[in-house]
């Protein structure tokens, strides 16, 4: 699986859970994994998909994701295929067509397609070997994003009883995956629950004053970086779309009402960094994996802690470094309480004021934001410091509160326990409000109280009760507060109360995860070199940058330098695939930077060597043990069966031999003389780095096994060049 890992995906080693649950996939045992988003889920039904006889089916409601997925399988050498909406008829019959013939290791569908007859029947007359459902928790009702459509995935179980199934999802209560399990009809299956920690995200909660300046500044602590900002309704998306862009900033709105063409346009320009901010209502992200969202921002509040945890969570995808901000404002916790008290059902409204309730709690806590979030999710979280939201990294400070919060009670009592915080905020600053005046409240002596405080500062502070138990707020209808029995208590026996607040001099952004030393000395001018090879070659080949290579993967080539093939096999990233089509380019601007700058960069040069464990494209037992079946004269699908793998890595096996110096007997597998040659004239006119072209050049004649025997031959010098 090691090999496999590094030769496909480019790792040297897994990440937590991924090998004890691919091992119970190749065991085809049922299996359930909540995983948070970068956790490496998918990695999960990839690899043992490569080694599989035959195809592993994926199910994804997410089209975006979907192509997405299958363009970075097939630049890591793994032959994949979608069928969605997008396709014409044409293109959904040739993926067919090839998945039939066997060319396909990995079929992506949407959830509609299971009860197509026609469909059906196309399923069935596949070889079969994995099932994988990939956002698992839309089968149920009780999820945050519940699809009729995914209810039909027990009929395509039913169908393939001894198919084993590997559900899949990044957020899932107990009761949700309880139901996952049912609604699939899963055998006993092997349960996985990673951690839900995202170390390298920092989450923060702000007061929501001066928004767009707190905004602009976030921007501009995140140059050129991918951003996302979620805003509660369609208008205000547009809106703060066109104030990014009148002050300089390239971004786009999104929402449903835009025509589902320009939505897509939209997804592309982001994903292949054509576009750097993306605002949008919550009906955006589900389908981007793109890895290096450096900032997520909720401008408003959000529905759901599911909801937000899944939001932010579209950040930082490749590990490294990046900010998810939450603006909160009384306002906006009124706005949403207006619109659930409309709601009709009584259930749907208690549900939906639950959830409200759940994303309070969490703006209002005065501890660690990361342990709320995580003992919410069902995940025991023992620190009080996690060093990574802005209650722990924020320098808080005691004040007394006692004073303030006796006049904010008594004005609750004083105008009869029947108003929300902005009317109590109203009364205590004495402002010239016409209904403060109709209701005869500037008579009160609490009238004007506290006219020396801001108001966003008395609110605050209203907030702090509510948290703290001193006001309760009304659960339905209005948000009206009244005085708790504790707070009429604190009055009565005259208690004195001390409360904590950030520091005034730091009400600012806290410093990001970015200042920690994550090998953060790469040489940065080095990085936007091959950065701009990057974007070269995703042009040409029409894929997201990130396809080629992350930043991870640059930011290791920027630090360690290598210059030559078996040090940039070692860079983390880099498998067999990308070896073979990227060292050259690679290499030659890295060369050539430290042959421009050799004092500096021979200075700052860490060389990067092989993990100890193992030759990472040696020739290995494994590697020999083919070679010697396909010498003594099997076939690959011979030599396939003989080993219980795949002919994708019985070739890629061949491929690595070959391509580490060693020899293979291939005379028996070479298709006739003449087709030998048609295929050897191909490869020295488009040249050997891929086998797509010169098929598409040739004709779907000739087999993919007939071309990489002839490149094989001719790599190996038994084909006269």
């Amino acid at each position: 699986m090691l090999e496999q890992l590094k030769a496909y995906f480019g790792f040297d080693q897994f990440l937590p859970l991924q090998e004890d649950i691919i091992s119970k996939v190749l065991a085809k045992h049922d299996s359930l994994v909540l995983m948070p988003t970068g956790g490496g889920k998918s990695l999960c039904y990839q690899l043992p998909a490569i080694q599989f006889r035959g195809l592993t089916l994926v199910v994804s409601p997410l089209i975006a994701l979907m192509k997405d997925q299958v363009d970075g399988l097939k630049a890591n050498g793994v032959p994949a295929g979608l069928l969605n909406s997008t396709l014409s008829p044409d293109e959904s019959a040739e993926v067919q067509d090839q998945a039939r013939r066997g060319e396909l290791k990995m079929l992506y569908v949407a959830p509609e397609r299971l009860t197509l007859p026609g469909f059906q029947r196309f399923l069935r007359s596949l070889e079969i070997s994995l099932i994988a459902i990939d956002e698992a928790h839309c089968i149920s009702e009780w999820g945050h994003d519940f699809r009729p459509d995914y209810r039909n995935l027990k009929a395509l179980r039913e169908g393939f009883p001894k198919v084993p199934v590997i559900a899949l999802t990044a957020t899932a209560t107990t009761q949700v995956r309880e139901d996952i399990v049912a609604q699939l009809g899963l055998n006993k299956p092997d349960i996985f629950i990673s951690s839900f920690n995202r170390p390298n995200l920092t989450y923060t909660i702000q007061p929501k004053t001066e928004p767009l300046n707190t905004l602009l500044n976030l921007l501009d602590k995140h140059p050129g970086g991918s951003t996302i900002i979620y805003r509660f309704s369609r208008k205000a998306t547009e809106e703060t779309a066109i104030e990014l862009t009148d002050r300089g900033f390239s971004a786009l709105p999104y929402h449903a009402g835009l025509d589902r063409d320009l939505r897509r346009e939209t997804q592309e320009k982001f994903i292949r960094d054509q576009v750097q901010i993306v605002v949008a209502t919550i009906a955006f992200g589900m389908g981007i994996d793109k890895p290096d969202v450096r900032l997520v921002v909720h401008y408003d509040l959000p529905k759901t802690v599911e909801g937000y945890y899944q939001e932010t969570g579209r950040a930082g995808r490749d590990g490294l470094p990046s900010d998810c901000v939450l603006f909160y404002s009384y306002g906006d916790r009124s706005k949403q309480e207006y619109f659930i008290s409309n709601i009709e059902d009584d259930d749907e409204r208690d549900k939906a004021h639950s959830k409200l309730g759940q994303v309070l709690t969490l703006c209002d806590l005065q501890t660690c934001r990361r342990a709320y979030l995580m003992e919410y999710l069902g995940e025991h979280w023992p620190k009080t410091d996690c060093g990574g939201c802005d209650i722990c990294l924020l320098p808080r400070e005691e004040f007394d509160a006692t004073e303030i919060a006796q006049k904010i009670l008594s004005t609750s009592i004083r105008t009869g326990e029947r108003f929300g915080a902005n009317y109590l905020v109203d009364v205590l600053r004495g402002s010239n409000n016409k209904t403060v005046k109709e209701r005869g409240h500037h008579d009160l002596p609490v009238f004007g109280i506290s006219r020396d405080m801001d108001s966003n500062d008395l609110k605050e502070m209203v907030r702090s009760l509510v948290t703290n138990g001193f006001l309760t707020q009304q659960s339905s209808g209005y948000p009206t507060l009244s005085v708790s029995a504790r707070g009429r208590k604190f009055l009565k026996d005259r208690e004195s109360l001390t409360l904590t607040r950030p520091k005034h001099t730091a009400l600012t952004m806290p410093k990001s995860l970015d200042t920690l030393n994550r090998e953060t000395a790469y040489d940065t001018k080095l990085f936007d070199e091959l950065a701009a090879l990057r974007l070269e070659i995703a042009a040409q080949r029409e894929v997201p940058a990130y396809q080629i290579f992350g930043n991870k993967a640059l930011q290791q080539m920027a630090f360690h330098m290598p210059v030559d093939e078996q040090q940039f096999s070692n860079i983390s990233g880099v498998g067999y695939a990308k070896l073979r089509d990227f060292s050259r380019p690679f290499l030659k601007v890295i060369n050539e930077y430290i042959q421009a700058n050799s004092q500096y960069a021979e200075i700052k040069r860490v060389p990067i060597t092989a993990p100890k464990r193992r030759t990472v494209l040696g020739i290995n037992m494994s590697i020999r043990e083919t070679r010697d079946l396909i010498s003594q004269g099997l076939s690959m699908a011979e030599a396939a069966e003989e080993r219980g793998i795949s002919e994708t890595t019985i070739r890629s096996h061949l491929e690595r031999l070959v391509q580490e110096g060693g020899q293979v007997e291939l005379n028996h597998l070479m298709p006739s003389e003449e087709r030998r040659i048609k295929i050897e004239s191909a490869f020295k006119e488009i040249g050997e780095a891929r086998l797509t072209p010169v098929r598409d050049m040739l004709g779907e004649d000739y087999s993919w096994d007939e071309l990489a025997v002839v490149r094989l031959a001719l790599r190996q010098g038994q084909i006269d060049d």
